[in-house]
């Protein structure tokens, strides 16, 4: 079957040297620190877990770029077979965020746009977010972000589902949203979206798949099974790491496939 990962970034040496990170690489068992991959590593990695498809994030917060648009494009541009970009904005600039998205989105490299919440310490029905979200239904790409806990020691607050991103689904029923790394422990929160929004999607990054709650797999057994996708967080966790017990979660052929492809190339018109 076809994989696609959802989730995945080259990390900078700008990234790898914020404080936050410790308590990441601590979930993650990565006591060496966190390496430096260049795009021949992850084509490698994926590779060897027969990944297809890899989803490369810039990271934009409040003190600056950490993964620049231009760095994840210059990745694109070495292997366009093999990834696409989710481009990432300043929320202090509105109107260059909204020229960057439409700018780029034209290129066919960028696919999406992610903000991580936690590192701007706003959630998602911040007012600054809102210029970004028209843009993404103005070009039709959907909006990223993070949902549940935090790895980092930073506020979880951000990550929950009810109120901040309802708002968010509630006030732009065009825009495509995707939650990442599971949103524990709102299982009964994601769930109550799923239903509720037919444009709101969620991915496993960030976990193993034998790790992930019981709650979660009945969701994508269930009523999540059009809604689920794959990613890894690489390089926190790798393609081959994540996907080692996927057999385990008793998912039928057609799930599996949503999962690992369809549903990512639905949520992302590829």
């Amino acid at each position: 079957m076809e994989i696609i990962d959802v989730w995945a970034q080259l990390v900078t040496a700008r990234f790898a040297r914020e404080p936050w990170l410790a308590t990441l690489l601590h979930w993650t068992g990565q006591t060496e620190g966190l390496p430096l991959p260049t795009p021949a590593d992850l084509i490698k990695e994926m590779d060897a877990s027969g990944v297809s498809l890899a989803f490369l994030s810039a990271w934009r917060g409040p003190a600056g770029d950490l993964i620049t648009n231009d760095e994840v494009e210059a990745a694109i541009d070495a292997a366009p077979d093999r990834f696409k970009g989710l481009m990432s904005v300043d929320l202090n600039d509105p109107m260059g965020a909204v020229r960057e998205i439409r700018a780029r989105s034209r290129s066919g490299k960028f696919i999406g746009v992610r903000i991580v919440p936690w590192l701007w310490d706003l959630p998602p029905n911040d007012r600054r977010y809102y210029p970004i979200y028209a843009a993404c239904v103005d070009a039709g790409l959907p909006f990223c972000t993070q949902i549940g806990h935090t790895g980092p020691l930073k506020r979880s607050e951000t990550g929950r589902l009810i109120p901040y991103l309802e708002d968010v689904l509630l006030d732009f029923p065009e825009l495509v949203v995707v939650g990442g790394h599971v949103g524990f422990p709102w299982i009964d929160e994601l769930t109550s979206l799923i239903h509720k929004f037919p444009n709101f999607y969620v991915d496993t990054s960030a976990y193993v798949l034998h790790r992930l709650p019981p709650a979660f797999v009945s969701l994508m057994k269930g009523g999540g099974r059009e809604r689920i996708m794959f990613g890894t967080n690489y390089p926190m966790l790798t393609p081959s790491r994540c996907l080692k017990q996927l057999d385990s979660l008793g998912l039928d052929d057609a799930t599996k496939e949503a999962f690992l492809a369809g549903n990512a190339r639905r949520a992302f018109a590829l």
